[in-house]
């Protein structure tokens, strides 16, 4: 298969810049690709060198153009390529006094080629390298659960054998006690009643020795399950969950880990259960070496031990601290109202309502000045309770809290068992934006929840990850994310152009200080708010390029029939959004022109498909006209758009009665520029602080800072009670 053939078969979005690459004249892709054979077998970069070899291919390419000339010839249905075949012909043929610039050409195209064949290559096997994982991490869940099975098995065939021992021994029992009472005077006799209560004996010693095998292989294997659920499944689900705090779609559902924790906490309580008979039994028959006087205690030492841990880690929360309007999680404001969810992952229902929640702020409140300390108001105690979840889980829905700062005085009370993410606390809404990029960056490389001085020294994001990161922004705002053309567009504007960003890393002065007010960040969320609040439906249909950088604008119009336009985002102006569109100048030559951005103010008036259906363009002699006829490639307009359109018209229309009126945006010729270059929208700088910040100096200018908010789980001399009492006594308080 030669490259040619390669590159046509890749996916929509590589073939699109295949389409953008030869939308020119150096190189047709009619000739790219009835030669490819040929042209792919040349040594392109020895004739950009080597005068002579470049004559050579120069005159056998033109052979080649004839022969296929030729062909079409033949062909009664080819009368147009004919003429096209011709027509490039004629163009190559100034290259005769200048082959080795043809060559030179032509190897570019090949070496951009095989740029877009890499990347499709690359992203090829980051999905198989995805599929893999995702089997592997499949693979692991089925072992997760077939041991599941195992241990369930174990705990089952456990319970037969403490049946069976207890029977054995109430065997043992009767033939004793009727022993004792039997008054036998034949020694024979008597040696031989003995000899038989020895042997039961012996025998109940060995299955006691059996059964407490047994409960050290249990314990042993919930011991491996707990470690897989607490140092791997858990592990994982808190940084999916951390990612999908910054629009991650990860699944983050609870509802497998909660039957993985239950199960093995159903389990070790029958262990206890277990541990109990032995005891019983032990009261009631025992001898010497008696191995249940000697091993029970260990053992129930092991599994109370084994039961705490796993409870105490099985306190989560669920859903991270948010306000309603806010921009995301884990960015509040002070005095405005907030919610956050808690869970106990192990599901029993005699505990439904026994258990309580207290949410408190930074029990553990790092001693740095300038850092601010709050206290939580509100309904902050609330039962775990299974009426507020929607698989029954136990779950402590918190609604209706604020913050309000401390004056004076220290953190909260109790242990922390359960810590949400760091926030950002903020005073006031025109912080958010700021504080919502220490969010990002925070989330994005940091997997140490407690690591409250992050940015002191914060750390570069490489390109892949950074751009993963930009691209969910807008995957979990408009279900639709961001693609490779678009992200390099966002690269070239960070770091220049390049042939691969993918070794270049961003900072986080680059990404939110730089260039401020206008940071990069302001930038792009400017954009994505806008596309958000006013573009969200035409951004999901594909329908906005984007981020397109002007030259890239430029090289892709410039050979598009006349009235084709595309739609891209402004450079400088924040959260504005222009059409630039194909005019011919009265010597036929191609002329790009472009509208100044429109911004919020225009879109809150009118629906930007309806500016674009509009439009109009005053021309000199004051005839409006709408330049604007085929969406980029080559869409008609009206196809593009027309679903959008929501005005009836005619006799249609519910108003037909009455005279029509129409908002639409009129330019003159005049106003309109090719190079757009209005300026940015001036505004207070805002520098973002989390965590996290070692000193004060980061908190003068915004006036906030983060804190952790703790969901903490208190239990004061703690000790697992009675099976029998369970119900009433366990309710350890989580305060």
């Amino acid at each position: 298969m030669t490259r040619w053939e390669s590159l046509r078969q890749l996916a929509p979005v590589y073939t699109q810049q295949l389409h953008e690459l030869y939308d020119r004249d150096d190189l047709p892709m009619d000739v790219r690709h009835y030669l490819s054979a040929w042209i792919e077998k040349q040594d392109w970069l020895r004739a950009a060198k080597d005068h002579g070899l470049a004559i050579l291919l120069f005159q056998q390419l033109l052979e080649n153009l004839d022969i296929q000339h030729s062909r079409f010839v033949q062909q009664e249905e080819s009368f147009l390529m004919q003429h096209n075949i011709r027509r490039y012909k004629n163009n190559f043929q100034k290259y005769q006094e200048e082959p080795c610039l043809l060559a030179s050409k032509i190897l570019w195209f090949l070496e951009k080629e095989k740029e877009i064949l890499h990347s499709a290559e690359l992203e090829e096997k980051v999905q198989q390298l995805r599929m893999e994982q995702e089997a592997m991490e499949m693979d692991s869940q089925q072992d997760l659960e077939r041991r599941m099975a195992g241990f369930r098995n174990d705990v089952q065939c456990m319970e037969h054998t403490i049946v069976c021992l207890e029977e054995q021994q109430d065997e043992f029992d009767f033939k004793y006690q009727t022993h004792q009472m039997e008054a036998v005077a034949d020694p024979n006799e008597k040696q031989k009643q003995w000899k038989d209560l020895q042997a039961l004996v012996n025998q109940l010693n060995t299955c006691r020795k059996r059964a407490l095998m047994g409960l050290h292989k249990i314990l042993d294997k919930s011991a491996e399950l707990i470690e897989i659920l607490l140092r791997k499944e858990l592990v994982d689900w808190r940084r999916r969950q951390q990612k999908s705090c910054i629009g991650a779609p990860d699944n983050v559902s609870l509802d497998q880990l909660e039957r993985w924790f239950t199960c093995v906490a159903a389990c070790l309580f029958q262990v206890r259960e277990f541990l109990s008979k032995l005891e019983e039994l032990s009261g009631k028959v025992s001898y010497e070496n008696d191995p249940l006087k000697n091993q029970k205690p260990v053992l129930q030492k092991r599994a109370d031990s084994l039961l705490t841990n796993l409870l105490l880690n099985s306190f989560v929360v669920e859903t991270q601290p948010s306000m309603p309007q806010g921009k995301g999680p884990l960015v509040l404001r002070t005095n405005v109202q907030f919610s956050v969810k808690a869970r106990l992952l192990v599901k029993f229902t005699e505990l439904n309502h026994l258990m309580k929640v207290d949410v408190s702020m930074d029990s553990d409140a790092p001693q740095i000045k300038g850092y601010r300390r709050f206290n939580v108001l509100g309904t902050k105690t609330k039962a775990l309770n299974m009426t507020e979840s929607q698989n029954g889980g136990m779950v402590a829905d918190f609604r209706h809290l604020t913050l309000k700062e401390q004056k004076c005085g220290g953190g909260g009370k109790g242990a922390s068992e359960a810590l949400s993410l760091p926030m950002v606390i903020i005073s006031n809404s025109s912080q958010q934006q700021s504080a919502w990029a220490s969010v990002l960056w925070f989330n994005m490389l940091s997997q140490d929840t407690k690591d409250i001085r992050f940015f002191a020294t914060s750390p570069s994001a490489p390109w892949p990850q950074f751009a993963e990161m930009l691209s969910w922004q807008f995957l979990s705002s408009t279900k639709l994310g961001l693609n490779e053309t678009q992200l390099e567009m966002i690269a070239s504007r960070l770091f220049g152009k390049q042939q691969s960003y993918n070794h270049l890393k961003v900072s986080w002065s680059k990404f939110s200080k730089e260039n401020a007010p206008s940071t990069f960040w302001v930038w792009f969320d400017g954009i994505l708010m806008m596309v958000k609040q006013y573009l969200a439906d035409l951004w999901k249909d594909g329908l906005i390029m984007g981020f397109v950088t002007k030259a890239n604008e430029k090289s892709l119009l410039k050979k598009k029939q006349r009235g084709t336009f595309l739609l891209r985002f402004s450079e400088s102006l924040i959260g504005g959004i222009t059409f630039s569109w194909v005019e011919t100048t009265l010597t036929g030559e191609p002329e790009i022109k472009t509208v100044n951005p429109f911004t919020k103010n225009d879109l809150e008036q009118i629906p930007f498909h309806e500016i674009i259906r509009n439009f109009q363009l005053m021309e000199q002699d004051n005839v409006p006209e709408n330049p604007l006829l085929y969406l980029y490639p080559n869409t008609p307009k009206d196809e593009a758009f027309g679903k959008y359109y929501s005005e009836k018209t005619g006799e249609n229309s519910p108003y037909f009665k009455y005279i029509k009126t129409k908002l639409m945006f009129v330019t003159t010729e005049n106003s309109v520029d090719s190079q757009c270059n209005s300026a940015a929208a001036q505004g207070p700088e805002l520098q973002p602080v989390t965590a996290l910040c070692e000193s004060a100096e980061n908190l003068l200018v915004s006036d906030y800072d983060p804190s952790l908010l703790n969901c903490d789980l208190t239990t004061p001399d703690f000790s697992l009670p009675d099976i029998t009492s369970l119900p009433t006594q366990f309710c350890g308080v989580f305060q």
